[in-house]
């Protein structure tokens, strides 16, 4: 069940069935400390959760957003793993204090996730998955030539209709992105 309200996030859009096939396919590698950055209803943070059977931290710089999440995970029976909070991405205190991650969701924009790659970087867990989602095809490059400078390796690239999930790696022994 999930009532998507004013939030973004039915899972009908490319780019979260994109982010959900992503899920799938990772979860073997059983990650245990899981953010959703930007998660508009909570769709897949409640999916990892589901699936992994871990918590999971949703975050969202929208009031409502973070609300709808955290409503949605109670009627889904999952508020005890995911904890919904309000935030404004990298720099919201229950994000900095959780890092590092081994899996983060990020299905936003291409703008934001090319601003976001450096903190993305430095809060992954060595060997540590990004599922980054919200591009058209046009876009990938300028994501990806933002993330590939912080060090982070291309895994995997899913595409739907015209929307594009890319998983992007941090290399097992993780090197420190350059400084500004």
């Amino acid at each position: 069940m999930l009532d998507a309200g004013v939030a973004f996030g039915s899972g009908e859009h490319g780019s979260t069935r994109g982010c959900l096939r992503a899920l799938e396919r990772l979860a073997y590698t059983r990650p245990r400390c899981i953010l959703d950055l930007g998660t508009g209803s909570g769709i897949l943070a409640m999916a990892a959760a589901r699936l992994l059977h871990r918590p999971v931290l949703a975050v969202d710089i929208e009031p409502w957003s973070a609300r709808v999440a955290g409503q949605n995970a109670e009627l889904n029976r999952l508020g005890r793993l995911v904890r919904a909070r309000l935030g404004n991405g990298w720099t919201a205190r229950p994000v900095r204090h959780a890092a590092p991650y081994d899996l983060v969701f990020a299905n936003i924009l291409a703008r934001p996730l090319c601003a976001m790659a450096r903190d993305l970087a430095r809060n992954l867990a060595p060997g540590g998955r990004a599922v980054l989602a919200g591009l058209l095809d046009a876009q990938v490059p300028l994501v990806l030539a933002a993330h590939r400078r912080q060090g982070l390796l291309l895994e995997r690239r899913l595409a739907e209709g015209r929307w594009v999930t890319l998983v992007v790696r941090q290399p097992p022994s993780k090197p420190r992105p350059p400084p500004l």
